[in-house]
């Protein structure tokens, strides 16, 4: 009766009393190698389907296990190791799992060593690193690093460069001795450097794996909206995260000041904010030259390098820089950055950076009427050029820039084009739902969030607005996405790249 109960429970006793084996002739069975309590648990698992798995005896079990061919006592062996694992016993448990064949364990262990690598780093198991494990781990795309220099005293060459923030690079990684003892890791060091303050895009061939690789895995890319007039009153020291796997708005911190129409930019998961009208005692608006700067990793505002004038304006990044055009000064007077000066000076363009061009699209000019014309900069030449057209007419309108084409949404109407940087030609899109102005565009996942402004109604009287809208370039549609905490206008929004939903604020 025994026999029959292991025969159909286990392969190995299938054989064992099955076959033409000595066993099945015996009437007792010496089993080599196995404790007489593992035993004993193992028949009470066989007769009733159940077992208590405990540290002490979780190894011998699985042991045993493995040797009798239990494979569902097995399994729960390795879900109870893969609770207890932690970056002090991953290793130790990456060699377990290889002796006993777990390949459940191995993977679970290997994960939290690639999601954890931080705490890993600082482990007494990655001492035992052999190389080819340390490579494996390091060019795994699910590996969660702070930042990038995280990874740079472990292997220098699987770090992708191009996210590596320039003052770091050139401060730490350039200076270190055993970087500087390689001349394979100095000639990176200086391809890099030429590359990073270069307007060009074109890569060495020999530097292009190193720089052309994406972002890892686990960066995400979310929309931040911060600052503007808040429900028609006071200007808002808000700065809202947008997850979109909860569809909800989280806080970040706020910002010092309240600002009236500062610039707002975001550059290696920094945002940045520039600029802007500070109101002072009696009611007056100084403009600012001050830059304000936040990370998701401290989620603290700091003060960074200021601009070289005070001003409230537009700005653009592009590569690696971060570019100041027109405006208003302290003396209220229309302006130019102190580079190449624009042909027309306006207020309120649409702006948007693609190939070395900064695009300049209608805006206002000195005498408060649209300028209907596109002007041109390019970065390497330092030159700008205007063409006139009866296409633009935009005020109070954000660009996008997908791929080679330009999208300007709104200004004063419900209308969107895009502008085609390649054949240099405006194509309509769908329209939005209402003639909006000073709203705030951006592109985040191949896709255009459109949120707050201000927009005619019915009556044909102003309103505020607190819409948040998706446009989706592939369809050609729009897709309302809920509205946003409050009704806001003249703010700013970007995306922002971080690392995991452990650097949001809770």
């Amino acid at each position: 009766c025994h026999r029959n109960v292991l025969v159909s429970s286990s392969p190995y006793f299938y054989a064992m009393f099955c076959s033409s084996f000595l066993e099945t002739q015996k009437p007792q069975i010496n089993l080599q190698g196995v404790p007489y309590d593992i035993l004993t648990s193992m028949v009470e698992y066989v007769y009733t389907g159940s077992i208590s798995i405990t540290m002490e005896l979780v190894l011998p079990l699985m042991q045993t296990a493995s040797m009798l061919q239990y494979g569902r006592l097995f399994e729960a062996c390795s879900t109870f190791l893969q609770a207890q694992l932690s970056p002090d016993n991953f290793s130790s448990m990456i060699r377990l799992a290889e002796i006993l064949h777990c390949s459940s364990l191995r993977e679970k262990a290997i994960e939290l060593a690639v999601k954890s690598f931080s705490d890993v780093v600082v482990s007494e198991d990655f001492c035992e690193f052999l190389l080819p494990e340390l490579v494996s781990y390091l060019e795994d795309d699910r590996l969660c690093v702070e930042e990038e220099r995280g990874t740079i005293h472990d292997l220098f060459r699987h770090v992708r460069l191009r996210h590596v923030h320039p003052s770091y690079l050139f401060q730490f990684i350039a200076n270190d001795p055993l970087v500087q003892s390689s001349s394979l890791c100095t000639e990176i060091i200086e391809s890099v450097r030429c590359l990073l303050f270069s307007v060009g895009t074109h890569c060495p061939g020999d530097l292009e794996p190193m720089w052309a690789a994406p972002r890892r895995q686990n960066c995400k890319e979310a929309l931040v909206v911060v600052g503007g007039r808040k429900n028609g009153e006071r200007t808002s020291r808000e700065a809202l995260l947008y997850d979109e796997q909860t569809h909800c708005w989280q806080w970040l911190a706020k910002v010092p000041l309240r600002l009236y129409r500062p610039a707002y930019v975001c550059m290696h998961s920094i945002l940045y904010v520039l600029g802007g009208l500070t109101m002072r005692a009696g009611g007056q608006c100084t403009p600012s030259n001050t830059v304000y700067t936040l990370s998701l990793k401290t989620n603290q505002w700091r003060i960074g390098e200021p601009m070289l004038m005070p001003r409230y304006t537009p700005s653009e990044v592009y590569l690696h820089f971060i570019f100041v055009l027109g405006g208003l000064t302290a003396d209220g007077q229309l302006s130019n950055e102190a580079m190449a000066p624009m042909p027309t000076a306006v207020l309120h363009p649409a702006v948007a950076a693609h190939n070395q061009r900064i695009y300049v699209f209608g805006g206002e000019d000195a005498m408060q009427k649209p300028a209907r014309m596109i002007q041109m900069y390019h970065i390497g030449r330092n030159l700008w050029c205007r063409m006139e057209t009866r296409t633009v007419k935009n005020v109070c309108a954000p660009a996008a820039v997908i791929d080679d084409k330009i999208y300007i949404v709104g200004g004063y109407t419900r209308r969107m084009v895009v502008y085609d940087v390649k054949t240099n030609r405006f194509e309509k899109c769908e329209n939005m739902k209402a003639r909006k102005m000073h709203h705030s565009a951006t592109v985040v996942n191949d896709k255009i969030y459109v949120t707050g402004g201000r927009f005619i109604n019915t009556h044909e009287s102003v309103e505020d607005s607190d819409s948040f809208d998706c446009y989706d370039t592939m369809t050609d549609s729009w897709a309302s996405m809920g509205t946003l905490p409050f009704k806001l206008f003249d703010h700013g929004s970007v995306p922002l790249v971080y690392l995991s939903d452990k650097f949001l604020p809770t």
